[in-house]
């Protein structure tokens, strides 16, 4: 049997909405992928409160941002002060997350949850499931009305995001995908601050 694998993003949804969804889907633990785990508009999903909510239900929670998070302290994640996805997934700390859900998605129906509503805009779906898909999984990312869309058919949204079907006649859809992917990567990375960049170009001397 094809392994599967699930995404969600808890948006602005409410902590019952939330565990609605995981229900009707029968997840039985949630990777939360965040680089922090706390949300400053929805409290409900701050690490603590939506792990005791889900041990109430019997469903299981991990926390991977350090290892698949898209907001990294690796300085070789960098291209000018952006995060590259690309870089990111070459990481050891991504390789180590990215194998916990790979073995734990033979066991068990995991979601990974990020913050993001549309998983296009989220590095869930442009960093973590091509790479699932790659090895296998059949990645399903659970909307707010509780639908299901294939990384499959994501692509293929991602791709007639950027008007790509139409305009590169010669390059394999293959190539196509992948051009959709770097595209929205960089869309959606996350952006150092400048005088954080600045910091970590030219560190301080101390004792000057």
């Amino acid at each position: 049997m094809t392994p599967e694998l699930f995404t969600i993003g808890h948006s602005t949804h409410s902590l019952e909405k939330f565990l609605e969804l995981l229900r009707l889907h029968r997840i039985e633990a949630v990777a939360d992928v965040r680089s922090s785990p706390f949300s400053q508009y929805n409290p409900q999903f701050n690490r603590e409160p939506l792990q005791r909510a889900l041990r109430e239900q019997g469903i299981s929670y991990v926390f991977l941002g350090g290892e698949l998070g898209a907001r990294r302290s690796e300085p070789e994640c960098y291209v000018n002060g952006r995060a590259d996805y690309a870089l990111i997934a070459q990481t050891p700390a991504f390789a180590r997350g990215f194998d916990r859900i790979v073995q734990g998605a033979a066991k068990m129906r995991i979601a990974i949850m990020c913050a993001e509503k549309d998983p296009l805009d989220c590095h869930r779906c442009i960093l973590v499931s091509p790479r699932l898909s790659g090895k296998g999984i059949k990645v399903q990312h659970i909307h707010s009305d509780g639908s299901l869309e294939s990384q499959e058919q994501a692509e293929r949204r991602l791709v007639e995001m950027f008007d790509l079907a139409e305009r590169e006649l010669f390059r394999s859809s293959n190539e196509i995908v992948a051009e959709a992917y770097r595209l929205q990567g960089e869309r959606i990375a996350y952006q150092e601050q400048e005088d954080a960049l600045a910091l970590r170009e030219k560190p301080p001397k101390y004792g000057a």
